[in-house]
């Protein structure tokens, strides 16, 4: 791709520039394919010239100009003239105007200049001191009312459980008096009968007191 770029000469501290037509991938100083205009800022005003037919002949085969080289295009008056060829205006129509852009250009510039340097010799003024501005008193926080805490419900009362009456102890029977063994009652000594009445003397008699 074409781009239409600046191309620096001149000595040191004095620079002068070609506007050329150049292959993109090339070095800055390398060859170039053509010179279509020249710019010299140390000037006052600065000089643009352009050859208007060869920078319009690498624009409308589609090269890129840089962004300065755009505005000095424009300063120039050849995008004034590009466009006007294509509305197929007459030469003579394109040369004032042309001229006249020149001129309202080279106006504004000078505009620029003039309010630059007049700034630049106006006397500085100091500023007034700045008063500081009394501290700003924050206000205390507002201490939110704490919640009210509602009453916690009443619990009634249990009912009183009456004391279970106290049953008294039963009385203490008193242990029977130990009965004392009846004492041994001796056997009767056994008396032998006899079998003969009539050996005995006692017989008899007994028998009598009995029936007395």
């Amino acid at each position: 791709m074409v781009k239409l770029r600046l191309r620096r000469k001149g000595r040191k501290k004095a620079p002068t520039y070609d506007i050329v037509a150049v292959d993109s991938r090339a070095r800055r100083d390398s060859d170039f394919l053509e010179r279509v205009g020249y710019y010299d800022p140390m000037k006052q005003p600065s000089t643009v010239s352009f050859h208007h037919d060869r920078a319009i002949y690498w624009l409308n085969t589609g090269a890129q100009p840089t962004d300065i080289v755009r505005s000095l295009l424009s300063v120039d008056g050849v995008l004034l003239r590009r466009q006007m060829e294509f509305k197929s205006k007459t030469a003579e129509e394109i040369e004032a105007a042309v001229a006249l852009h020149r001129d309202h250009a080279i106006a504004r510039y000078l505009n620029k200049q003039a309010s630059r340097k007049a700034r630049k010799d106006a006397p500085v003024v100091e500023a007034a001191p700045v008063v500081e501005a009394a501290p700003v008193v924050e206000a205390a926080p507002v201490v939110e009312a704490a919640p009210v805490v509602e009453a916690a419900p009443v619990v009634e009362a249990a009912p009183v459980v009456e004391a279970a009456p106290v049953v008294e102890a039963a009385p203490v029977v008193e242990a029977a008096p130990v009965v004392e063994a009846a004492p041994v009652v001796e056997a009767a000594p056994v008396v032998e009968v006899s079998n003969s009445t009539e050996d005995s003397p006692s017989a008899e008699p007994s028998t009598e007191q009995s029936e007395g």
